[in-house]
C-alpha cells in the first residue's frame, strides 16, 4: 500500500471512529446484543491455539493491536482460568520476537490446567503463579518477575468485585509503564440487567467499573482509550481500557 492510500485509510478510520462515538444507538444495540450473547454462553466458544479463551474476539483484537504497538517485555495478567489468553498474550510476544514475557496469577491453578498450559508450545514463555492477586506475597513475586522488563502491561481478569478490582488496581497500576496499558475486564458487568450474575458475588451494583471510576478519581497517571472502546463497540471492557500517560 502506498503512504498516499495508507494515510487515506487512516483519515478514513478517525472518520469511522468519530462516527462510531456519536452514535447511541449503536452502541445501545450493541450492549442489548451483548447482554442476550452473553446468557448463551457466548464468549466461552472460542480457543486460542487450543486452548478455551474466554474474551470476546474484538477484545483480542484490540490486545493484538496494543501488543504491536507496545511491544511490552511483559504481560501480567490475574485470572488464568484454561489459560487461553496467557497463551495468545504469549503467541503475540513470539510473533514480536524477542524475550517478552507473560505472568499469569490465579488463587486455585487446577491441575489439568496447567498441566496443558505447561504443556503447551507458548509454554517457555509464561510464569504461572498461585494465590491471591492481593496478597502481599504474590505481589512481590510478580514484581521479582517483571523486574528489568520493559514495557510492562497489566490485565485484570479475576474476582470482579468492586473491592477486589480496587485492591488490584492500586497494587499492580504501579508497574504499568508510561505508554502501556492497563486493562480492566468486565467492567461491562455494571451495564447488565439486574440479577444477570444470580450465582456470582458481582452484579450490577458490584463490579469493576465502579472500581476503575474510584481509581481514576484519585490518579492521573492514567485515561480511559475512548477511542479503542468506540472501535469495537462490542466489549467486555467498557471503560476499562486505561492507558498510562505519566512515569
Amino acid at each position: 500500500m502506498s503512504r498516499d492510500l495508507e494515510e487515506e485509510h487512516r483519515l478514513r478510520v478517525e472518520q469511522n471512529l468519530r462516527e462510531l462515538k456519536a452514535d447511541r444507538e449503536l452502541r445501545r444495540r450493541s450492549l442489548d446484543w451483548m447482554c442476550d450473547a452473553g446468557k448463551r454462553g457466548y464468549s466461552y466458544n472460542f480457543r486460542w491455539m487450543g486452548r478455551p479463551v474466554i474474551q470476546y474476539p474484538q477484545d483480542l483484537i484490540a490486545l493484538q493491536e496494543l501488543m504491536w504497538d507496545i511491544r511490552p517485555g511483559v504481560v501480567i495478567e490475574t485470572g488464568v482460568a484454561h489459560g487461553g489468553s496467557l497463551v495468545f498474550h504469549a503467541s503475540m510476544l513470539e510473533l514480536i520476537g524477542g524475550d517478552g514475557a507473560v505472568v499469569g496469577v490465579d488463587i486455585d491453578i487446577r491441575s489439568h490446567n496447567r498441566a496443558a498450559i505447561e504443556a503447551h508450545p507458548m509454554a517457555r514463555r509464561i510464569t504461572l503463579v498461585e494465590g491471591s492477586s492481593t496478597d502481599e506475597a504474590t505481589v512481590a513475586r510478580v514484581r521479582a518477575l517483571a523486574s528489568g522488563r520493559r514495557p510492562v502491561m497489566v490485565l485484570l481478569d479475576s474476582n470482579h468485585t468492586r473491592d477486589h478490582v480496587l485492591r488490584e488496581l492500586e497494587l499492580y497500576a504501579p508497574l504499568v509503564t508510561r505508554g502501556s496499558y492497563l486493562v480492566v475486564f468486565d467492567t461491562s458487568i455494571e451495564d447488565t440487567p439486574d440479577g444477570y450474575y444470580p450465582d456470582r458475588p458481582w452484579g450490577k451494583l458490584d463490579n469493576p467499573k465502579l472500581a476503575v471510576r474510584e481509581f481514576l478519581a484519585g490518579s492521573t497517571r492514567f485515561v480511559v482509550d475512548e477511542e479503542l472502546e468506540s472501535k469495537l463497540l462490542v466489549t467486555a471492557c467498557p471503560e476499562g481500557y486505561l492507558r498510562c500517560v505519566e512515569d
